[in-house]
């Protein structure tokens, strides 16, 4: 018998696995135990959440103020599943078929009219995601552990190489890796993977080498200053030559740089935000003699110069191939500066770029940094008479402006 039937729309809340970094503060939030995990993403159980909003203050990336419209809710082991967000579901207004109504297929229900993220640059190469999971994940041999930040300096900072031997593990600037902790957490559960941006580029650390660089920092203290053990970053930092680490990934199919010659890169990080711009910076070096890319201009802030990874090599590379722009927060002798506040300073050079087709911008670093660059954007912008939310908004759907902050 056939039966025409309308498929309800209902609103659902997700989790961005593409944005989440697995810190559980949602889950210890949730009042109705509505999330779960498993070792490779955060879910919410659609028939338990009641959309009371618990969990979205203290979520740190904002994966968690993430929403669908759905004609059928996504299953928690769907959710685990997945690399980056579903778009919304989009069915037609009516759909006929020969069974009976509760029997509608679910991937015929699934027809989608939006692009539910971020599109890469429209030349970025493909990449390659999900690879290996918690249940089958690729191990690395730590062959480097260095430290980038002085011995006199509080915050230890680590450059990382992973090498996978005969392990195929292909990544692209900008993506990331899940990390493995050994052991069980406080309920007897294996640790949730935790991400960490990759700082080298496709032809790994050292060219034609099956190997790639993590930069990871220390966690003593939590924001507010007060002390922590940030497990994770504890575990890479005091990794020794020879170590095993089991890894998942690759991730990201959105935070990727341009490959086209003239393509050009604005860049705004602080902190261990600056791996995956000295990915896109270093491919471009090595690629500078084939003409592949054009102009960068990075704004890069610490508290200092000792806390500032890369900071050596940074100085030596060619104003021709980087344009800096250091953003110091406590120097005894300087007033504190943002890195928005350096945005401001070149705001004839970030309009020109932002203005520009072949220019990308990528933000990668503290949450709390986001909204004071959204802030100078908005006001250089209103300055020359653009009004910046509709060319942020443009240029997501281009492809040309990306986030990554935690």
């Amino acid at each position: 018998m056939e039966h025409t039937v309308s498929l309800p729309l209902a609103r659902q809340h997700l989790i961005d696995p593409e944005v989440c970094i697995r810190c559980n503060t949602c889950e210890a939030a949730c009042p109705r135990d509505a999330i779960t995990h498993d070792r490779s993403n955060y879910a919410v159980r659609f028939d338990v959440c009641n959309n009371c909003g618990d969990c979205l203050p203290p979520c740190p990336t904002g994966a968690i103020d993430s929403w669908r419209q759905v004609t059928v809710p996504w299953s928690v082991a769907e959710q685990f599943e997945w690399a980056a967000l579903p778009p919304d579901q989009r069915p037609p207004p009516q759909l006929t078929q020969t069974a009976m109504p509760d029997d509608v297929e679910r991937l015929t229900a699934r027809a989608t009219s939006t692009v539910g993220h971020v599109p890469p640059p429209w030349s970025a190469a493909h990449p390659y995601v999900g690879l290996y999971s918690a249940e089958r994940p690729a191990v690395a041999t730590v062959v480097g552990n260095f430290r980038l930040t002085s011995e006199e300096s509080d915050s230890d900072i680590r450059h990382l190489v992973l090498d996978f031997g005969s392990v195929a593990f292909p990544v692209l600037e900008g993506q990331t890796l899940g990390v493995l902790v050994p052991g069980t957490d406080g309920a007897g559960r294996p640790h949730a993977v935790r991400l960490y941006s990759v700082a080298s580029p496709r032809d790994g650390e050292r060219p034609r080498h099956n190997n790639l660089a993590l930069t990871v920092k220390r966690v003593t203290r939590d924001r507010d200053g007060a002390p922590a053990h940030g497990l994770a970053s504890n575990y890479l930092c005091d990794l020794p030559l020879g170590a095993q680490v089991k890894v998942t990934g690759p991730w990201g199919t959105s935070f990727l740089m341009p490959n086209h010659p003239g393509s050009k890169l604005l860049m705004i990080c602080t902190g261990t935000g600056a791996a995956p711009m000295r990915a896109m910076t270093e491919r471009r070096r090595r690629r500078a003699s084939l003409g592949e890319g054009g102009e960068i201009l990075l704004f890069f802030g610490a508290r200092g110069p000792s806390e500032l990874p890369y900071h050596g090599p940074l100085m030596k590379l060619p104003r021709s191939l980087l344009d800096v722009e250091l953003a110091f927060s406590r120097l005894a002798d300087r007033p504190k500066e943002y890195v928005q506040d350096r945005l401001r300073a070149r705001a004839d050079d970030v309009f020109r770029l932002v203005r520009d087709p072949e220019c990308f911008v990528y933000l990668c670093g503290h949450k709390r940094m986001e909204q004071g660059v959204d802030e100078a954007f908005e006001s250089l912008c209103a300055d020359r008479g653009v009004v910046w939310r509709e060319l942020r908004d443009a240029m997501k759907r281009e492809g040309r402006y990306h986030v990554e902050t935690y």
